[in-house]
């Protein structure tokens, strides 16, 4: 964890760079910082995932509407600044990146993040995580 998962509709596909903005939100993910300077989400936990709805109705159907929906979850034990920050941070990414559809045709764009605050199963396998958790 972090996962930000990406939710839109197919018609995104064909005007939007998604694997590029995947990437760009992924890699602004990994430039947060928290109060103390110490990054906020591990590399190898941080991950995006994109996913165009197979079916889909947006508002009254009767104009060329678009829609993408961005949840990031994330762990326990971050600010409400950190929260914030992110969210700002991730936003400004979706806009600048959605930025020439935004001027051509209606787009909605919802973020929302959660955190988990009771985990009831939590269980990882993982040999990503090592290849960056080296001593410098």
């Amino acid at each position: 964890m972090p996962h930000l998962v990406l939710l839109y509709t197919p018609d995104l596909d064909a005007d939007a760079d998604i694997p590029g903005l995947c990437r760009a939100l992924a890699d602004r993910m990994l430039e947060q910082r928290d109060a103390s300077g110490k990054p906020v989400f591990p590399t190898g936990g941080t991950r995006v995932f994109a996913y165009p709805a197979a079916h889909c109705a947006v508002a009254d159907g009767q104009g060329d509407y678009g829609f993408l929906y961005a949840n990031l979850r994330m762990g326990s034990g971050r600010s409400a600044d950190v929260h914030t920050s992110v969210g700002d941070n991730l936003l400004q990414v979706l806009k600048q990146h959605l930025n020439p559809l935004l001027q051509q045709r209606p787009i909605g764009i919802t973020l929302q993040i959660d955190e988990s605050t009771q985990q009831v199963f939590d269980a990882k396998h993982s040999t990503l995580h090592p290849l960056f958790n080296r001593p410098a």
